[in-house]
């Protein structure tokens, strides 16, 4: 399935134009369930009544409105937010380079893709080459959907991604008990806690991680269409006794260490099956007299 573009504009970079379109870089793999009713299958709809005069209204009939402190609401039609003084309707303004650490994850929205037209295609890799070799980030403005965003460009492998962020108020403050309270760490449960982590240590790769969820309910959801017999889930190990904080830390090390060996060994088991499938024994030919490296 082609991807449509959600946006049309231009990034404007000084005093250059990158006419671009922007296509939705993310999609949730989610099951959509609809309300129906539980005798016959048969979907439950909402209709859409005034509650002033109790009459159902046809979506043409329908307009945005704001209630203001006093009850009054005001009334917007389309007319009035198409004359909304925006700058950056058709346009990503470029307002700083700034470094790629300086940006705290908390902020990010969601992700777009950044596609340049064909006259646009040399400045376009210029952006990115030079945020690339900058090691930057571009801040930007950018109006979807009359919504004016923060957000950010940044280069991943050959494309130009923004990301739309939230506005610095809209990151909720923090405002929790044990913030005022002085908690100690023993200098021994941060070293083995550091030691879990080096354990547990690896390069993210998302291809070795599944969507377990999906697995189950679309299996859930073929059994219960063909009348067979419903999955049942696998049982948990119940939770043992409760133990202190160090305790805990030093078999989860043990548990990691022997995750490790555990994975090395496999990798090793399918390295020399690999090695015999293709005609050698997975070991080098050594001279009479000489022991293997």
């Amino acid at each position: 399935m082609s991807m449509r573009p959600v946006w049309r504009g231009a990034i404007s970079f000084g005093l250059v134009t990158i006419a671009v379109r922007m296509y939705t870089a993310t999609e949730e793999h989610d099951f959509r369930f609809h309300q129906v009713h539980r005798a016959d299958g048969g979907r439950v709809r909402y209709r859409r009544v005034c509650e002033v005069d109790g009459k159902e209204v046809e979506y043409r009939d329908i307009a945005k409105g704001y209630e203001l402190d006093d009850g009054r609401v005001v009334v917007l039609e389309q007319e009035d937010l198409d004359k909304l003084p925006l700058s950056t309707d058709k346009s990503i303004e470029v307002l700083e380079f700034v470094p790629a650490a300086e940006i705290d994850p908390i902020f990010f929205q969601k992700s777009y893709y950044l596609e340049p037209d064909k006259a646009a295609a040399r400045p376009y890799v210029l952006l990115r080459r030079a945020l690339e070799d900058t090691d930057r980030l571009a801040i930007v403005k950018i109006t979807i959907r009359q919504r004016e965003s923060l957000a950010l460009l940044r280069a991943r492998e050959d494309l130009l991604i923004l990301h739309t962020m939230f506005w610095p108020d809209e990151i909720r403050a923090t405002d929790f008990e044990f913030l005022d309270k002085q908690v100690e760490v023993r200098p021994q449960e941060l070293r083995m806690a550091t030691s879990l982590i080096d354990n547990m240590a690896g390069s993210f790769a998302p291809d070795q991680f599944g969507d377990e969820y999906t697995e189950a309910m679309r299996a859930l959801i073929e059994a219960k269409a063909e009348g067979a017999e419903l999955p049942t889930p696998e049982p948990r190990e119940e939770a043992g006794e409760v133990i202190d904080l160090m305790t805990a830390l030093e078999r989860s090390v043990e548990a990691a260490k022997a995750a490790s060996a555990d994975g090395a060994a496999r990798a090793e088991e399918g390295a020399g099956s690999r090695a015999r499938k293709s005609g050698t024994s997975g070991r080098r030919k050594t001279k009479p007299g000489k022991r293997p490296a």
